[in-house]
């Protein structure tokens, strides 16, 4: 539900500044340039900046996510705070 404003801001104006940054931001690309792609017609630049992006934050969040993993296994049975789970990024 807190993606419709969005979505309507961008159907009135697929070419404002707002939609070409939202555009190539990770969690509003999938949608919002889907968008802007059958309402208007952005560079190409844009389409290939945007799907970048996107891999490269799958990529790093991929990493991060298996890095707290294999730490998170051997502290089985304990309960994490926002400390810990920052500290868990620096092991190797």
């Amino acid at each position: 539900l807190i993606i419709i404003p969005f979505l309507i801001t961008v159907s009135l104006d697929a070419n404002s500044s707002l939609a070409q940054i939202l555009s190539l931001l990770p969690f509003f690309a999938p949608m919002l340039m889907f968008m802007r792609v059958q309402l208007s017609n952005p560079a190409g630049w844009e389409i290939a900046l945007s799907v970048g992006i996107n891999v490269l934050a799958i990529l790093l969040f991929t990493w991060l996510a298996a890095k707290i993993y294999r730490v998170g296994t051997l502290m089985y049975g304990k309960r994490p705070s926002l400390r810990e789970v920052a500290r868990w990024l620096k092991y190797q």
